[in-house]
């Protein structure tokens, strides 16, 4: 009989590492919720698995591969699985206004199934369906997809599915969704300006730099012959010269740098000191500190609201908060909650939320409206979020324009200097010659 390798966690959120010994995985997520413990990883034991899961425990969480299941990894969902976040975003709010039209849920997925154009998600939809005719509960179906539903999205229809208001976490999560897909959108649509501006800028650099100004230096030899250039004129022409002779050198120099950069910044050191300069850096980092805040306001929130233990929902939110320093604080939140403290002086000490935030959560916590004040909050940012995107393009266009034009100007006046120089040589030339009217 096979073997599963499993990590689950119980309802104070500790996790859990054992092996059963079952016919199939879905047996096997059966079981441990009969032993009160939610799953996150079930993984059958093979002898690639064996060698996967020792390496994964090694290097910190990596993805054990085995046949017939997978690690339920924590990832934004729909990314890097063939299925766009909006797209999972819509199938969500189908779903939800089919199951708040009382339509039962295995009818609900096969209408969606049937009108669903992208192949991987309709194949999903598809064994979802099968899943739940098989005996499973929605949640488990959704288990087996880890690379399309993170732990967020199965625990939120989990806890629906207990409280017996699965349509209510359905348009819980799709509204979270939406929300997220906005202001992914804004951010994106803020940043596109400048990106093309810096592309348009650094190809019409090398252009200058490869065809244009190596010509020049020839029409100079030839109009000051043994003249020295101007010093400006022959620190552009060195420029120009080095990057014409040494391209394929700067390409290569270049990649190694951008290399270097994303290796130092997957290791643990790197990702957080990147994460803080995020939050931190000039012009961005208010609204990626704002994007943050809300994203971690709204999904502890929503799972709390949802239902999810508090503990749980604070793992959840620690994995899915997209940044090592707001991990951080959530971890030491949940270490706080775990001793029978409260939130706010663990997120005071984080050095990251503004009083703001603390002082909201501190009355939350007080007043028992927790999951309300904490959407409160996330949607007073997502508010900022739009003013801070709004502000910072304006800002953006004048001095972007400004770059170019220094650039750009630059190079010309540097290829000017020259011609002033020939121009004023041949006035003094004429100035010290016999008048025009004496030559005849």
């Amino acid at each position: 009989m096979p073997k599963f390798n499993y990590v689950a966690m119980d309802s104070r959120g500790k996790e859990t590492k054992g092996t059963l010994e079952v016919t199939n995985q879905n047996e096997a997520i059966g079981r441990l919720k009969e032993m009160g413990f939610f799953p996150t990883k079930v993984v059958e034991v093979t002898e690639k698995s064996k060698d996967a899961d020792s390496k994964g425990a090694k290097g910190g969480g990596k993805k054990a591969k085995g046949k017939g299941g997978g690690s339920l990894n924590i990832k934004i969902p729909g990314f890097g699985s063939g299925v766009k976040s909006k797209i999972l975003s819509t199938f969500t709010r189908q779903l939800a206004t089919l199951v708040d039209a009382g339509l039962p849920l295995l009818r609900g997925l096969k209408v969606l199934e049937k009108q669903e154009r992208n192949p991987i998600l309709k194949g999903i939809i598809g064994d979802l369906g099968r899943s739940i005719e098989g005996g499973s509960t929605f949640s488990e179906g959704l288990a087996q997809h880890p690379k399309v539903f993170n732990r967020l999205f199965i625990n939120m229809v989990k806890a629906g599915e207990i409280g017996g208001v699965l349509e209510i976490a359905l348009s819980r999560l799709a509204e979270f969704m939406e929300k997220a897909e906005k202001i992914k959108g804004k951010v994106i649509a803020a940043m596109f300006y400048p990106v093309a501006v810096m592309f348009v800028a650094v190809v019409i650099l090398m252009v200058l730099m490869i065809f244009v100004i190596p010509k020049f230096r020839d029409i100079f030899k030839d109009m000051l012959p043994g003249e020295s250039l101007p010093p400006f004129t022959r620190f552009v022409l060195a420029i120009s010269e080095a990057v014409k002779d040494n391209f394929l050198y700067v390409l290569a120099g270049a990649a190694v740098v951008v290399f270097a950069f994303v290796s130092f910044v997957k290791t643990r050191f790197g990702r957080k000191l990147f994460d803080r300069f995020k939050l931190n850096m000039p012009g961005l980092g208010p609204v990626v500190s704002k994007v943050a805040i809300a994203r971690f306001t709204r999904t502890l929130g929503t799972l709390i609201s949802s239902g999810v233990p508090i503990l749980q929902a604070l793992n959840i939110v620690k994995e899915t908060s997209g940044n090592v320093v707001i991990g951080d604080a959530v971890q030491a939140v949940h270490e706080s909650v775990k001793e029978g403290e409260t939130i706010t002086a663990p997120l005071e000490a984080a050095n990251v939320f503004p009083p703001m935030v603390i002082s909201m959560v501190d009355v939350g916590e007080q007043t028992g409206a927790l999951p309300e004040m904490l959407m409160k909050i996330a949607d007073n940012y997502d508010e900022e979020v739009d003013n801070a995107v709004a502000a910072m393009t304006s800002l953006l266009e004048p001095v972007m324009i400004v770059f170019l034009a220094v650039i750009v100007g630059s190079i010309v006046i540097a290829l000017f200097l020259p011609l002033i120089k020939l121009m004023e040589g041949i006035g003094d030339n004429n100035e010290g010659g016999p008048p025009k009217a004496a030559a005849k």
